[in-house]
């Protein structure tokens, strides 16, 4: 029976994309390195949450970042000693566009659903109202009560970052972040071939338990959402369990049709360690 490769989550860089093959080893020689807010040459246990593995000789490197969990960097960092093991070698890069993801990402993001969301009236798409006098009660009623909270929220911060007087403050100056970020990226995958990041600052957390503070639930897409400005592929695979017993993951993100490479780090990951096939405990103590 062949091994196969547990993807927890798999973003292309285009939804047509096919992979042929995929070998089952990270090249021999590969280089993994550790990535610091401040610069190189930081130590591989100090602020490191974020890897990369080098185009030449595969390298992942680490980033640092405030207020990352301790259980979450240490799991991180165990998944790059395991890349490590299997041939890669760590050196450190910097990576300072990161602060300006989720800030950038949010605009971005919200403008579009603002924009594609209007479509949403009650008559051509999705749920409608069962009662109303009128077309303009029927529009009212069918978002107000088809909507949740989040998605509202979303409309409004992307209807004012749209609206004239404000386009080019936010959203022009959002896609001029956006554009700097995927040219810190074009820059790091000169010499590195996969960025090994959390999928989160912290463990899940329990089911309902973000949404009662969106601001923390926005500023933990930190390490994913760079990748989506970027057109990049990414994919996230189960790294370990907190003290309570939650998962953690890793993000593994690839260059430009780097699919390739990107599953083949994932399954030589999986294959020394078995966090894929093992259930959370839900939040009861380890």
């Amino acid at each position: 029976m062949t091994n196969a490769l547990t993807v927890s989550g798999l973003t292309k860089t285009y939804p047509d994309f096919v992979l042929d093959q995929v070998s089952f080893s990270v090249p021999s020689g590969s280089i993994v390195g550790l990535i610091g807010e401040n610069g190189a040459g930081k130590s591989t246990t100090i602020n490191a949450a974020l890897g990369l593995i080098q185009k030449e000789a595969g390298q992942v490197s680490v980033l640092g970042k405030d207020g990352l969990d301790g259980e979450t960097r240490s799991a991180v960092l165990a998944a790059a000693d395991v890349l490590n093991s299997r041939g890669a070698e760590i050196a450190p890069l910097p990576f300072p566009a990161l602060k300006y993801a989720v800030p950038a990402y949010y605009i971005i993001a919200a403008a579009e659903a603002s924009s594609n969301l209007s479509r949403y009236d009650g008559v051509k798409y999705g749920w409608r109202a069962g009662e109303y006098e009128g077309l303009a009660e029927l529009y009212r009623k069918t978002r107000t009560q088809g909507f949740g909270a989040e998605v509202k929220r979303r409309i409004l911060l992307g209807t004012f970052a749209l609206s004239s007087g404000y386009f080019d403050a936010y959203y022009k100056k959002a896609l001029q972040v956006k554009a700097v970020i995927k040219d810190a990226f074009d820059e790091a995958f000169q010499r590195c071939d996969l960025l090994l990041t959390p999928v989160a600052p912290a463990a899940a957390p329990r089911l309902g338990e973000s949404l009662s503070d969106p601001l923390s639930m926005y500023l933990s897409d930190i390490y994913t959402v760079p990748a989506n400005l970027a057109g990049l592929p990414a994919l996230s695979m189960p790294c370990g369990f907190d003290g309570r017993g939650l998962p953690i993951g890793a993000q593994l993100v690839g260059s430009c049709f780097g699919e390739g490479t990107l599953l083949n780090a994932a399954h030589a990951f999986q294959q020394e360690t078995d966090y894929h096939k093992r259930a959370p405990k839900g939040g009861v103590p380890a």
